[in-house]
Parts: structure tokens; C-alpha cells; sequence
């Protein structure tokens, strides 16, 4: 396992930085994550379209997939008023004060998205890695 523990600044968009940040270990798991984000975006479950909240929010929980085909990200955000929603990250969540977040590669595993006719999505497939090769990066 090859961690790689990020803080992200103030106005950056957190799954773009974490995507990007993957993108330099060829694949990545979000093993956890913390921080604040300003009228952060989530799609909730089994939504077409995505939800934009209003405020200063708190992650309490950020975890998921990110590969080259691209990311699967959930999160659980709070208000002031302590309501948590959660639901999968989308683009233009930007950081309030600090993100905090650890990635981290599976040393000797290719990770992809495949798209899968029993659910319709493009789906986590992991492999072991090719004999010498790390990961698909």
C-alpha cells in the first residue's frame, strides 16, 4: 500500500484536486477524509440530478474509488444546523478552510471502471497487476 496524505486549500475543487492527485499514483482509494466546504454539491441516492446546499458545511465522512476512467466518491456533510446529508461527490465542491484526505494506491492491484449491463454504471473492477507493474497508471 502506497499512502499519499493531502490537505487541500481554501477555493479548491475537491473531487477535481483528488482526482488529479490520484491521477499520479494511476489509481486510489479514499480512505478517509475531513475538512469544510461552501454550498457543497451532492447527488443523493437515486437521483437523477444533483443538490446544491446553501452555507458552511463540515465533512464528516469522505470515502470511495478513483481510477483512471474516473471516480465513485460519497460524503457526509453537516450544517450549522447539525443535519448531515450525504450522497456521492460531485465537481464544484470547494473547500471552505482545510480538506484533509488520505489516498492511498493498492500496491499490486490495476483498478478500472467497467461498465456493468446488470446496473447500468461503469462499475470498480480490480486485477491483480501484471507481473513488474504496479498498477495501470
Amino acid at each position: 500500500m502506497s499512502p499519499l496524505p493531502l490537505r487541500l486549500e481554501p477555493g479548491q475543487d475537491l473531487r477535481r484536486a483528488l482526482e488529479d492527485a490520484a491521477a499520479a499514483l494511476g489509481s486510489a482509494f479514499v480512505v478517509c477524509g475531513i475538512g469544510s466546504l461552501v454550498n457543497p454539491t451532492l447527488r443523493l441516492a437515486g437521483a437523477a440530478a444533483q443538490t446544491s446546499l446553501e452555507g458552511d458545511f463540515e465533512i464528516l465522512s469522505l470515502a470511495g474509488t478513483i481510477t483512471p476512467q474516473g471516480a465513485h466518491l460519497h460524503m457526509a456533510v453537516a450544517g450549522r444546523d447539525g443535519r448531515v446529508v450525504g450522497g456521492h461527490v460531485c465537481h464544484g465542491n470547494r473547500v471552505r478552510t482545510t480538506a484533509e484526505v488520505l489516498l492511498v494506491r493498492a500496491d499490486g492491484w490495476e483498478l478500472a471502471r467497467e461498465l456493468d449491463p446488470a446496473t447500468g454504471y461503469r462499475e470498480l473492477v480490480a486485477k491483480p497487476a501484471a507481473k513488474g507493474q504496479v498498477d495501470a497508471a
